[in-house]
């Protein structure tokens, strides 16, 4: 998950890319990682402070999306990418929008939002049609039962939201999540401007 581990004083512990093995290095005959020493002065290393916090955020996230995605599955049968779609097209135009425009909405390849869209349209949330500009685009339609899926999983989605984040941050430091978040889609939304639902 690109999770920088390397500190201010050089020292580098990344989960996934610099934890190098030392076959020397034992505890009852298993290697155990050693943290690489790096001497690369190009990057500005995260403090310890800010290795936390980075990484925190990082698994934060993770484990907030899968427990909302849980939820979701087990209630009604719906990832959380699929109500993703379904609040999207609910609030566009006409309750449509063109696959193209859906996936980079998304960040989803062609392939994976056209798999997301047959699986939705099979169980009747969202058809597929030509588009009504030119003819030649496909558009994802929601469907009366997919909006009144959507209308019954809210409540679920949101308890969470609630549960497992607002109500567990303090009102101030939640307040200074949005501004770091804020900060952050007003730099990099500048290449994506669909995937901006704020």
């Amino acid at each position: 998950m690109g999770v920088h581990a390397v500190t201010e004083d050089g020292v580098a512990g990344d989960l996934h890319a610099t934890i190098v093995r030392h076959a020397a290095d034992t505890v009852s005959g298993v290697p155990r990682p050693r943290l690489l020493t790096v001497t690369d002065t190009r990057a500005r290393w995260l403090d310890q402070d800010q290795q936390h916090t980075w990484r925190a955020y990082l698994v934060g996230q993770t484990l907030l999306m899968d427990r909302l995605d849980d939820e979701l599955r087990e209630a009604f049968g719906i990832g959380l990418n699929e109500y993703e779609v379904l609040v999207r097209l609910s609030e566009a135009d006409q309750h449509a929008l063109r696959m193209s425009t859906l996936a980079d909405a998304m960040r989803f390849s062609r392939s994976r939002i056209t798999h997301t869209i047959s699986r939705m349209e099979a169980a009747g949330w969202v058809e597929r049609c030509k588009s009504g500009d030119d003819g030649r685009g496909i558009v994802a339609q929601l469907t009366d039962q997919g909006y009144a899926l959507l209308v019954e999983a809210a409540p679920t989605h949101v308890t969470g939201v609630r549960e497992h984040l607002v109500d567990i941050a303090d009102a101030d430091d939640f307040a200074a999540m949005g501004r770091v978040m804020d900060a952050v889609v007003d730099k990099l939304s500048a290449a994506h401007p669909e995937v901006d639902i704020r």
